[in-house]
């Protein structure tokens, strides 16, 4: 039988980021006049449903972007056994990710530079302070 104790988890990952946004008076009081007479929960509400409009009306523009330039979209994780096995094949990584990036924490900075030649990320990377100090100079 095998122990719970042994198996390796991948860290857990959020679904979101947070992101700060500064609003008119004006702008503010007729979200909140929406969200005082239930068109909406709350403010956070309001701007979700917002975004997600305006991310529709461009829906097509998106798409055509997103394969142009090749993008991952959603989440794509590297491992260090990911980034041994690039090296051992002799490939250097052009990461291009729209959505979330995670460099796991094992993974070193002297290895990702060794296997990651560039890195773009239209949304959110995760990765050790080390890591992204050490990928600055080609982070996109």
């Amino acid at each position: 039988m095998t122990s719970l104790q042994n198996v390796q988890r991948p860290p857990k990952v959020s679904d979101s980021e947070k992101i700060t946004i500064n609003l008119g008076y004006v702008d503010l009081g007729h979200i909140d006049l929406l969200v005082a007479e239930s068109f909406y929960g709350n403010r956070t509400d309001f701007i979700r449903t917002a975004i997600r409009n305006q991310l529709a009306v461009h829906a097509d523009a998106l798409r055509q972007v997103v394969a142009r330039k090749m993008l991952v979209l959603g989440l794509q994780r590297f491992s260090a056994a990911d980034l041994e096995a690039a090296r051992a094949a002799g490939q250097r990584l052009q990461i291009r990710v729209l959505g979330l990036a995670t460099i796991d924490p094992d993974v070193t900075p002297e290895l990702a530079l060794a296997t990651i030649d560039s890195l773009t990320v239209l949304g959110a990377l995760q990765a050790s302070s080390a890591v992204k100090t050490a990928l600055a100079g080609r982070i996109h």
